[in-house]
């Protein structure tokens, strides 16, 4: 049997924390206790907000830690060929279609549509999709493309579920509200998500399951933030025929006020605490790894 393959997948859009530390830490661990091995990806298909030196950081607070990962590291950006690809096979089965509605166009039809009852938000409080772009024919759709209009290009969840009904995950983690084992997955109630946008042939959910499967990742341990984004993750795992991993969801370290940490929270970055004389074992006890 091949051993376990663990990733930490941080983005370099700001210099890590506490949070990230804990993540990677859990990872590192889960790789050593199993004989496993740990991968390290930067996700950087965001060129607007990823910079080099906030991926340097992240080398430098890893090392600092006593992380080892595997090289070479895989880098986002250096594979959006593989994620049109995926997008294309997507495409062919009839579960693409651009939308062409900018941000405030769909905030002003949510509003709108908000004037009579509320509007259905996705697990993360966003509004689902308000548009009818699905409802516009090809040559129409053809038509927007040809002049330029920026879009995104949405997965038609409906038909998308239809496709692969009775999902479900394997749950390694302590979830909130105590379920483990064999979760069900519920994709519809993110709508029809964003697969990719006109500058950019990929987005999160779809990056992350093309990465996962091409580096043989068997247990995603990562954040309960991403807990409810699993069952997108599932859905995009049957249609394209990738394997299944299993998942480990931890506890998210949150500041005084009980929030989620940022990576704008100097007072929890690795940089400024290994400043301040803090050891990584003081970084471990910090989050209460001991």
């Amino acid at each position: 049997m091949s051993p376990p393959v663990f990733r930490f997948a941080p983005s370099p859009n700001g210099y890590l924390h506490l949070g990230h530390a804990y993540s990677a830490l859990l990872n590192s661990d889960r790789a050593r206790e199993t004989g496993g091995r740990l991968l390290l990806r930067i996700e950087d298909v965001d060129a607007t907000r990823c910079r080099p030196e906030y991926e340097t950081a992240i080398y430098e607070d890893l090392a600092w830690l006593g992380i080892a990962w595997e090289t070479p590291v895989r880098r986002q950006s250096e594979h959006f060929g593989e994620y049109r690809a995926a997008l294309d096979r997507l495409s062919a089965l009839g579960l693409v279609y651009p939308a062409f509605e900018s941000r405030a166009e769909i905030a002003r039809l949510v509003a709108a549509r908000e004037a009579d009852a509320p509007w259905p938000r996705d697990p993360d409080g966003a509004p689902l999709y308000p548009g009818d772009a699905k409802l516009l024919s090809a040559d129409e759709r053809d038509r927007l493309v040809d002049t330029g209009a920026p879009y995104a290009l949405r997965l038609d969840m409906a038909v998308a579920c239809r496709r692969a009904a009775g999902l479900t995950w394997n749950e390694l983690g302590e979830r909130p509200d105590g379920e483990h084992g064999i979760v069900p997955a519920r994709p519809g109630a993110w709508g029809d998500v964003i697969l990719a946008r006109k500058e950019i042939p990929t987005s999160y959910h779809l990056s992350v399951v093309v990465d996962d499967a091409l580096q043989g990742v068997s247990e995603i341990v990562r954040g309960q933030d991403l807990l409810h984004a699993t069952s997108v993750h599932r859905l995009l795992q049957v249609l394209l025929g990738l394997p299944e991993p299993a998942y480990r969801h931890h506890r998210l370290i949150c500041d005084e006020m009980g929030r989620k940490l940022s990576k704008s929270s100097l007072a929890t970055g690795l940089r400024e605490l290994r400043a301040a004389g803090v050891t990584p074992a003081g970084v471990r006890r910090l989050v209460g790894l001991g």
